[in-house]
């Protein structure tokens, strides 16, 4: 029992340094692209919400980011009733590291908008990615679920 514990928490803390990292990235994301473009961190919030020729490039990024939350949400609520049914705990993992993934994938769309389009709006990109990663925040009583049955 008490090894089991132990293996639960050095797991958690594993969880925590995956989740922290992530976040941290996309932190890191903004850093860069005030380093390659610095003139889009003027903001100018009279410029158009869809600039002239790039509207459907922006709608279909929006479309995706959001799905890709929503998607993000619905994979970590499967693979956590996985890791209960089976009681394997690494499907606890998987769940933070694949809705993590999708919501760090909406900060990246953020970034290609500033870097191809110049967009001047990126930043609602990255609110929203930093937001549902915070969400994919790990749980112990996720991994205490998948690690002891009956209990």
């Amino acid at each position: 029992m008490q090894n089991q514990k132990t293996n639960i928490e050095q797991m958690y803390r594993g969880l925590l340094m995956i989740w922290a990292a992530i976040v941290m990235s996309q932190f890191l994301f903004l850093v860069v692209l005030y380093f390659i473009k610095p003139e889009l961190f003027r903001f100018d919030f009279s410029a158009p919400l869809l600039p002239e020729g790039f509207e459907v490039l922006i709608g279909i990024f929006a479309l995706v980011g959001i799905s890709n939350v929503v998607i993000s949400l619905i994979l970590r609520k499967k693979y956590l009733a996985q890791a209960t049914a089976e009681q394997n705990p690494a499907f606890v993992q998987t769940a933070m590291i694949t809705g993590c993934a999708l919501c760090e994938a909406v900060s990246l769309f953020g970034m290609m908008l500033a870097l191809v389009a110049g967009y001047q709006y990126f930043f609602f990109w990255f609110i929203l990615g930093i937001i549902a990663t915070v969400f994919h925040f790990p749980r112990r009583d996720d991994l205490i679920a998948a690690s002891y049955k009956g209990q």
